[in-house]
């Protein structure tokens, strides 16, 4: 068996697979597409799941893929054990009723054993106890004797993922020997312990899982097999775990060269190395997958790697920023196999760098919470309780490693079980939303099967004068709960999805909605197409009927002509907003979503700051310069490899078809687009961007109108303006002029309030040192006040406790509708037992509220100011107690 590298295995992999007439294509993105039942691909055949159950047909009936994943249920496992990872490799091959079961045996050997000759001695097999058909191929055809093969129960060698396919598992093992056994007599295929690794899982689809929980056999039976990169590596370098594969041990001694450590030197600084090494696997690939740091959803997911790695690298003592450095190493080693590392590298170390430096400050923001909790567990003698851990982790990010490391150099403990129950609830709740997404994780509504061997509809939309076309009803489709049920015909008042044999409208693709109409039938309306929406080639027209349509006969198909044409001008001006936006803010300005509407365009991309009004205004004048210049655009399809090579711009993360359509603006843009257009940029009319926000971390985006909508805000700006004038009385284009004197003359009215609110303060601050009361031997004044905010009660605190040399103030005041408190305690305060932050958490909860602080300084607030008086009896007695 000759020692192979991670790369070097792959590469066999999709040869040997290409060898036996496999489509190999590159992984797919780790952020799915249309499965709203996971955050992240994290298998093989995930993003194949409509070719599975054939609401898509595949590109061939024999796919081979190696596919990038991430899993991070194990997440705080991480880097404590050397099995637990959150990025992998998958190796799959991939049969749509083509090849089964003994094709899927006899390739899987044949890989194993002569391709990469791990020797026969050390391999074994396991099939479902039950699948009579798997195990005679491996005893009888490829001649495995029995004490190879090991039948296990539904936990192991049955595949299943909620309702819809599955199936029946064939795993293939390799024997690493005695020494890494447990040592059990019975120690075998199935045991616990490290002996016998599982590199290659086939699994053979052939059943549905009802909802009932009971099972029936496909028609069209599947394969479906994944075999772990990093575990056929470990086992061809004869390494102990994933840390060891090579590429992965690279990464590991580039952080600990940084840290100036040694790995296996030192179990806490190896967890530190490890997590720092997994986590910027995971990092760079979701970044060059478009993922940005966020405190949603996947974004989530990878702000919470970012910054667990960083907060590694404070407990390795690195000081500066460093895991762009490490990201390098990661791209330099995968980069062969996946090109979109390097082609996004530049974007993958900015978004990197500014997360990590965003980390840093959250840390340095967190501390002072910190050693207040420190600070109080001292008081206390107690350890620093979990829950209020939580709350900084969740708040700032401090991971609770890093927590603990901070409070153990003080001498505390913390209740690291109260942190893990406070995160367990957390995980509790993600877990109950997501389980209604999980559950669905296989259904949607399929296609009839006499729909699916029919002919895919033709679409005759691209042609902008044609608005309606005579076209066969080939089907009529009606949902009953979950299904898609034929009929012959429809019945009045009832919704339905209509197939035709060709349509001119044009279904809901790549950010542009779908064409709403008409149906006619000798004139007369039959049925309202409200929305248009296409599964696999078919284009559903969903309709309500208004008369009744009979499958087979022939209709007028009329879509709305003003609606179309609003959606084109809006998505011509998408893609002309989308070059601008790339000329003003350079190539990093790419798009990230869209939705093209009658009414308006949305427009997300990428960009790490908002654009200046100056940068919108140029944004606005070169679309609409390129209207004016009425140039004719011009779409036709092409293969992909043509369009690409004359500079079409294409989505990253798109998957598309061989053949593609490309849309041209003259040299001013150049993208592939499967939406209508229009055929000249002047019919755009004019264009105007409506506004400009942020919408996730490093994605901004613009909302915009064009043609008779752009011109309806023209006209409103034109009566505000008229109107304006008016209030103002002056001409619309002294405006400005004058809203410039009167924000000057409100400038200096606030000016003169404020000097008299201050000598009010101060008049005030007289008048309260005369209710200075002693109790206990303490100087004490508590006081009701009118009207001031929170920075004035600051304010008139400090005179008063400067001129009175107070040991105790609580200030309440009353300020529109609502109440703020302050209390300030002097030490000989404290030491008697009256700590500011408990006494104004008192007077608050009295009012309403809540707040707290300090035992020196505290401030909270308050709902009812009619109380006011009762709280501050109720501090007077906790005073006088």
């Amino acid at each position: 068996m000759q020692k192979l590298g991670l790369n070097e295995i792959r590469e066999k992999f999709l040869n040997f697979f290409e060898s036996k007439d496999h489509l190999v294509l590159p992984s797919f993105s780790l952020v799915p597409k249309d499965d709203p039942s996971i955050l992240l691909n994290n298998a093989g055949m995930t993003p194949m799941k409509k070719w599975f159950t054939r609401e898509e047909e595949p590109p061939s009936l024999r796919i081979a893929t190696c596919q990038k994943c991430i899993r991070t249920p194990d997440i705080d496992n991480v880097g404590y054990t050397a099995r637990h990872g959150t990025f992998f490799e998958m190796l799959g091959n991939f049969s749509f009723n083509d090849y089964f079961k003994e094709d899927a045996i006899k390739w899987a050997w044949e890989f194993v054993h002569e391709v990469l000759e791990i020797p026969y001695e050390r391999l074994a097999v396991s099939v479902y106890e039950s699948d009579d058909e798997a195990y005679d191929i491996w005893h009888d055809i490829m001649g495995l004797p029995a004490e190879k093969i090991f039948r296990l129960g539904k936990e192991d060698n049955f595949w299943e993922h909620g309702v819809g396919p599955c199936g029946p598992c064939s795993e293939i093992f390799v024997d690493r020997g005695e020494e890494h056994g447990c040592g059990k007599p019975n120690c075998e295929v199935g045991c616990e312990c490290d002996r016998f690794v599982e590199v290659w899982n086939l699994v053979f689809t052939q059943f549905k899982r009802l909802e009932d929980g009971s099972y029936e056999e496909l028609s069209s039976k599947n394969i479906d097999t994944g075999a772990g990169l990093e575990r056929f590596a470990m086992v061809m370098q004869d390494v102990d775990n994933l840390f060891e594969v090579d590429t992965v041990r690279a990464i590991i001694d580039a952080v600990a060269k940084k840290a100036k450590r040694k790995y296996h030197n030192n179990d806490s600084t190896d967890v530190s190395l490890r997590v720092v090494t997994d986590h910027i696997r995971s990092t760079v690939f979701m970044l060059a997958d478009g993922v940005r740091p966020s405190n949603e959803g996947r974004g989530y997911v990878l702000r919470r790697l970012i910054r667990r790695a960083a907060a590694r690298g404070l407990l390795l003592d690195i000081s500066e920023p460093f895991l762009c450095d490490i990201a390098e190493v990661a791209i330099k080693l995968s980069k062969s196999a996946y090109p979109e590392l390097e082609d996004r590298k530049k974007e993958i170390l900015k978004e990197l760098a500014a997360e990590e430096q965003s980390f840093r400050n959250a840390v340095e923001h967190a501390l002072p919470s910190l050693k207040e909790l420190i600070a109080t567990a001292k008081e206390k003698h107690e350890p620093i309780p979990g829950s209020e851990l939580f709350k900084l982790h969740d708040s700032y990010g401090l991971p609770i490693d890093l927590s603990g490391e901070i409070a153990e150099n003080y001498g505390v403990q913390i209740d690291r079980a109260g942190f893990d129950e406070a995160m367990a609830r957390q995980k509790e709740r993600a877990r109950r939303n997501h389980l209604d997404n999980l559950s669905s994780a296989w259904t949607s509504m399929v296609l009839p099967a006499a729909v699916q061997q029919s002919n895919k509809t033709k679409f005759l939309g691209y042609d902008e004068e044609l608005i309606a076309t005579e076209a066969k009803l080939q089907f009529i489709l009606e949902q009953v709960d979950d299904e898609l049920v034929e009929r012959e015909k429809t019945e009045p008042n009832k919704q339905y999805y209509l197939i035709f044999d060709e349509t001119p409208f044009y279904a809901e693709a790549g950010g542009q909605i779908g064409d709403t109409g008409e149906i006619l039938a000798k004139d007369q309306l039959v049925a309202e197409v409200q929305d248009c929406q296409k599964k696999n080639g078919y284009y559903l027209h969903q309709t309500f009927a208004v008369g009744e349509l009979i499958r087979g006969q022939q209709y007028t198909l009329a879509i709305h002509a003003q609606r179309r044409l609003d959606i084109m001008r809006n998505h011509t001006a998408t893609h002309l907003l989308h070059a601008a936006l790339r000329q003003i803010l350079g190539p990093e300005a790419e798009q990230r979503g869209s939705l093209v509407h009658p009414d308006y365009l949305r427009f997300d991309f990428s960009s790490r700051r908002g654009l200046t009004p100056e940068e919108l205004g140029a944004v606005e004048d070169l679309v609409n310069e390129e209207i004016l210049k009425n140039t004719d655009i011009h779409t036709e399809e092409m293969p992909l490899e043509d369009a690409l090579e004359m500079g079409a711009l294409a989505l990253f993360g798109e998957k598309y078809d061989s053949l593609v359509r490309v849309m041209k603006v003259a040299d001013f843009s150049v993208e592939l687009c499967g939406g209508t257009h229009l055929d000249n940029s002047a019919k755009t009319g004019l264009f105007h961007i409506l506004s400009e926000n942020g919408i996730a971390s490093g994605v901004r985006r613009i909302f915009a109108v064009t043609g008779e909508k752009a011109l309806d805000y023209k006209r409103e700006q034109r009566e505000q303006n008229r109107t304006i004038s008016a209030l103002l009385g002056v001409r619309e284009s002294d405006i400005c002029r004058k809203l410039e004197e009167l924000v000057q003359e409100k400038v200096e009215l606030e000016k003169q309030y404020k000097k008299l609110k201050q000598a009010q303060n101060k008049d005030l601050g007289l008048s309260l040192l005369d209710d200075i009361q002693e109790i206990k031997g303490l100087k004490v004044l508590l006081a009701p006040v009118e009207d001031l905010a929170a920075k004035e009660l600051r304010e008139l605190s400090d005179q008063l406790v400067q001129r009175g040399e107070l040991d105790f103030l609580l200030l309440v005041s009353a300020i529109d509708g609502k109440v703020l408190l302050l209390a300030k305690a002097s030490n000989s305060a404290i030491d008697s037992g009256y700590k500011a932050g408990e006494l104004v958490r008192m007077a608050a909860q009295e009012l309403g509220g809540s707040g707290g602080g300090k035992p020196d300084y505290a401030q909270a607030g308050g709902k009812n100011p009619k109380a006011i008086p009762e709280a501050i009896a109720k501090v007077r007695s906790a005073l006088e107690a």
